[in-house]
């Protein structure tokens, strides 16, 4: 049987091939900081895209993207800074989520912001 962590990485699996269908360069995934960890990074255009994946098995707890709290984005935000700070990132960036359920996936662009210009120092 299939654990929630078993099919959360399924999921982010699919999101990954969708994303590359859409153009997205994906870069690294499971970017851990001790803040948290960011699900995929990949570059959209001219953008460095820090992607958060949430997945619903049904709308009975609400869309998946409601799942992404203010808390988590803040988390999400920090290990963004990080990685941005670690790899002398100078694109601009933004918060993509994949709200996935069984059917079908949604990417929503720049789903958050952050006003901390933090990124460049």
């Amino acid at each position: 049987m299939k654990t929630t962590k078993d099919i959360g990485f399924g999921k982010e699996k699919e999101v990954v091939e969708h994303l590359k269908k859409l153009k997205y360069e994906i870069i690294e995934t499971n970017f851990s900081t001790k803040f948290g960890e960011i699900d995929i990074i990949a570059k959209h255009k001219d953008a460095i895209v820090f992607i958060e994946v949430k997945y619903r098995k049904s709308l009975y707890s609400g869309v998946p993207q409601e799942a992404v709290t203010f808390k988590k984005q803040q988390k999400i935000i920090k290990s963004a800074i990080t990685y941005v700070k670690q790899n002398n990132i100078k694109n601009d960036i933004r918060f993509d989520v994949a709200a996935a359920d069984d059917n079908k996936i949604e990417i929503i662009e720049s789903a958050f912001t952050s006003s901390d210009r933090l990124y460049y120092f």
